[in-house]
């Protein structure tokens, strides 16, 4: 995280037990997890230590979905992180998913720049008739089950798929590689609202980080600034003394010199 310069990371598959944050000396970890068992898929965000102070919530969902919230000077920020189930798992728990990540999108505050970073499982294709929504620079020709389901969502609430908007080299667009090391797929993928999509500058995938997963990281640029507080020197700050106030004899003192004072500005 600190090489690639990269302020918040979205996370998935972390695999642990309920939902809490990690403090670090450079950044802090939030994770939602399943609350009963570990080895469940797991998901989170890792932030860096300068961004921190611009984090209005982090709400679990469950151990796929979690939501980040942040700060910012013309718009805040909301970041849906998800791991969607794979191509192989029933069409009940798919279904599930949907309905669980439709209702947190709905929650989300209709002003904010909402963004979906996700493990989304799916391959989005160069279908004519969706390419204003799912791009053409993707690394498929046919979208499988799991893209059209996502074509859906994303049509449904008016998002566009960003990872396959932007013209990059091939070796820049699979995000995940087989164990064989033969197969690349473009399965993660970066989700905002249409009206919002002038704030995303790029997104493009990173090889040379050594993530410890068969995923490459995946990196979304954003234009958008983070309201800077600026620290007060609280030290030397004098504090008012309530107790005098309280005392009749220092009150009508302290009020005499008011009167006093003003009365030689006349």
């Amino acid at each position: 995280m600190l090489s690639t310069q990269i302020h918040i990371i979205a996370l998935q598959e972390i695999r642990w037990k309920g939902h809490a944050q990690i403090k670090k000396n450079k950044y802090s970890l939030y994770y939602s997890c399943s609350q009963q068992r570990m080895g469940q898929p797991g998901n989170g965000f890792m932030v860096r230590k300068e961004v921190e102070k611009n984090i209005m919530s982090f709400t679990p969902i469950n151990e796929r979905i979690s939501i980040l919230r942040l700060k910012g000077k013309f718009h805040n920020i909301t970041l849906i992180n998800v791991h969607a189930p794979t191509e192989e798992m029933m069409e009940e728990e798919k279904d599930k998913f949907y309905d669980d990540l439709q209702k947190t999108y709905k929650r989300a505050p209709k002003h904010d720049i909402v963004m979906i970073l996700e493990d989304l499982n799916v391959k989005t294709g160069k279908e004519k008739a969706y390419e204003s929504v799912m791009g053409k620079n993707t690394l498929h020709d046919v979208s499988n089950q799991n893209g059209e389901m996502v074509r859906n969502f994303a049509i449904e609430n008016n998002l566009r798929v960003m990872s396959t908007q932007f013209q990059h080299k091939t070796i820049h667009k699979g995000t995940w590689i087989s164990p064989n090391l033969t197969t690349v797929n473009q399965i993660d993928h970066t989700l905002i609202n249409t009206n919002k999509k002038k704030t995303v500058q790029d997104v493009r995938t990173l090889r040379r980080p050594n993530c410890d997963s068969d995923h490459f990281l995946v990196k979304t640029i954003i234009k958008q600034r983070l309201i800077i507080t600026p620290r007060r020197n609280t030290e030397n700050r004098k504090k008012w003394n309530l107790d005098n106030i309280r005392k009749p004899v220092k009150l009508k003192k302290y009020r005499l010199t008011i009167q006093s004072n003003l009365g030689s500005l006349t």
